[in-house]
């Protein structure tokens, strides 16, 4: 007989796995074969996923929330997919509940016609979005671009006098603190400033 596994996944570090995890739990009877992933579902090279993989056998089950907490890219879904049913492993995914029906023996085809075609839906939907997600990032880039707007790390200001500061006192000819006396900072704001600045050129 062959053992559970759970897959469990978000996009951020930001976001929390814990409605998911509560979801398959109960399918999953030890929580060590519960996998999870913090990571974007653009592609499947994540370290979650990817040891699940290995740990999992011919006649295991994988349960999991949504068919896009596998990924949102689906030539890449479709791929794995097919990749456990050759190695007979089921897929159960809470959300479609014809695939937590089991069937007597001979009639699993019914089943797999019907996951097949609920599966090629989703993982189309799951992939659109992902898409339109992209799209509106790129138009919401543009409109700020054209406002002036600067996207990205904030621009670090220096001083007027900055640099010809610091190149004299890289040169040694003013010590740090007369540095700091003429730009008016103290000693952390300094190195803050000293670090970003060389780390800018």
């Amino acid at each position: 007989m062959g053992m559970n596994f759970g897959y469990i996944r978000v996009s951020t570090n930001e976001q929390n796995l814990d409605r998911q995890f509560e979801a398959i739990k109960p399918c999953v009877t030890d929580e060590k074969y519960i996998y999870s992933d913090k990571a974007s579902g653009k592609d499947m090279e994540r370290d979650g996923f990817q040891n699940m993989l290995k740990a999992m056998r011919d006649g295991d089950t994988l349960y999991i929330k949504s068919i896009d907490r596998l990924g949102r890219n689906k030539a890449q879904i479709k791929k794995y997919l097919e990749q456990f049913k050759n190695e007979e492993i089921r897929i159960k995914i809470i959300d479609l509940l014809t695939t937590m029906q089991d069937v007597p023996t001979g009639q699993e085809w019914v089943i797999d016609m019907i996951n097949n075609i609920i599966i090629e839906v989703y993982t189309s939907m799951a992939e659109q979005e992902r898409a339109t997600i992209l799209q509106r990032q790129r138009e919401g880039i543009d409109i700020a671009k054209s406002k002036g707007k600067h996207l990205g790390r904030p621009v670090i200001s220096f001083p007027k006098e900055w640099d010809r500061l610091y190149k004299e006192w890289i040169a040694g000819n003013i010590t740090a603190v007369a540095f700091m006396n003429e730009v008016g900072m103290k000693k952390a704001t300094f190195y803050n400033k000293v670090k970003a600045y060389q780390t800018r050129k």
